[in-house]
C-alpha cells in the first residue's frame, strides 16, 4: 500500500540564484561586494529576508 501523499508529491525545482553577498571568514559575517556588512543593508534584507551564512548552521543569522 502506497501512502496517499506520495501520489502527489513533486520534487522541488532547483533555482539558480546569485546572492549579492559573500561570507568573510575574518569578520565572520556576510559582506557585500563594496565591503559593507550585508545585515546592515535594509534593501537587501527586504528583498531576501535574511543573510544566512553557508559557513555554519543554516539556523544562525548574521547580526
Amino acid at each position: 500500500m502506497q501512502p496517499f501523499a506520495l501520489n502527489y508529491a513533486r520534487s522541488v525545482a532547483e533555482l539558480a540564484v546569485a546572492t549579492p553577498y559573500v561570507y568573510d571568514s575574518g569578520m565572520q559575517l556576510n559582506v557585500l561586494v563594496d565591503g559593507r556588512i550585508a545585515a546592515c543593508d535594509h534593501a537587501l534584507l527586504r528583498e531576501v529576508g535574511t543573510t544566512t551564512s553557508t559557513a555554519g548552521s543554516k539556523t544562525h543569522f548574521d547580526d
